[in-house]
């Protein structure tokens, strides 16, 4: 297991996935480059750009990250430049010289006319003259280290974006708490209004019957009774609004708890639109059909930004 940094504890805050974080040291004989970026994504999907002379530190870099993400496309990019020496010396590598001059040795025993191999030749045939080598291997221990730096930038960069975006969610709850309480507001209204419509058809049934018309009046109140009861079904939305309060404070309260909210989030986010389309489908009026358009457009802007928590 590798060495768990204590700044990279869970946090309760909000985080996005989307961040970036860069760091650069000077390793021995080169420059390293450390990258993360990470987008949105519905699961943890880390990605390795990395030269294949460090593949051995994928698994280690694999495990610190999935230990500290949960969510995200994460793509970790490796790259390294070797450092101009002043002291270089070039090297020969005298077993294959000898084993070059043994072999033309033996080709002019067998062909006495061969041209003898120059110094040059022997100097340009591959492998004989070579510069100090470069050890990648010795650069992966920098780079475990280098890691916790850049994890730890990267959550501080997708903390930073949470915490924005927990701002912008909490502005869209209240516009959609403000909904709720007008719609609950004025559906009484709208009873009362249609109660004063049929009032005023009873009185135009109660002149016709002065007239001659023969309506009982039992007859009359009873259906005027069903019209009020009728109408009350079709806008009584208190169930709805009752869960799109409970909805909205649970988001309040999923924001406040912090860690990993997203998939919460987004649950809920369809909780509320399913309440919105049920305030809709009973709109017997404009405004609550109003109403409701203006909750599915609050709660898809959430939808929209939720997307991005991790």
């Amino acid at each position: 297991m590798p060495e768990r940094d204590p700044a990279l504890n869970p946090s309760p805050s909000i985080q996005s996935m989307t961040g970036y974080a860069s760091v650069l040291r000077e390793a021995p004989q080169a420059t390293l480059q450390f990258e993360l970026r990470s987008v949105n994504s519905r699961f943890l999907d880390i990605v390795f750009k990395i030269p294949d002379d460090l593949r051995a530190v994928e698994p280690v870099l694999r495990e610190r990250l999935a230990g500290t993400l949960k969510r995200g496309k994460v793509e970790c990019r490796i790259a390294f430049h070797r450092q101009q020496q002043t002291d270089r010396r070039a090297t020969i590598d005298r077993e294959l010289l000898a084993s070059l001059a043994q072999a033309s040795a033996s080709v002019r025993q067998i062909v006495p006319d061969a041209a003898p191999m120059t110094v040059a030749d022997l100097l340009r045939w591959p492998g004989v003259l070579g510069e100090d080598r470069f050890d990648a291997s010795a650069l992966l221990e920098p780079i475990t280290r280098m890691a916790g730096d850049a994890l730890a930038e990267l959550v501080a960069s997708r903390r930073r974006e949470g915490a924005k975006l927990a701002q912008v969610v909490l502005g869209l709850i209240e516009q959609i708490e403000a909904s709720v309480e007008q719609v609950a507001a004025f559906v009484p209204n709208l009873l009362r209004q249609y109660e004063e419509r049929l009032a005023e058809r009873l009185r135009a049934v109660l002149v016709d019957a002065s007239a001659g018309t023969t309506v009982p009046a039992e007859e009359t109140f009873a259906r005027l009774r069903q019209e009020i009861t009728l109408y009350g079904m079709r806008i009584d939305v208190a169930e709805e609004l009752a869960r799109l309060r409970a909805h909205a404070q649970e988001v309040r309260d999923v924001l406040t708890r912090g860690g990993a909210a997203g998939k919460r989030l987004d649950f809920l986010m369809q909780e509320m639109n399913r309440e919105a389309n049920t305030v809709g489908s009973k709109s017997a009026t404009r405004e609550l059909t109003n109403a409701a358009v203006t909750l599915k457009l609050l709660v898809e802007q959430i939808r929209e930004q939720v997307q991005n928590i991790e």
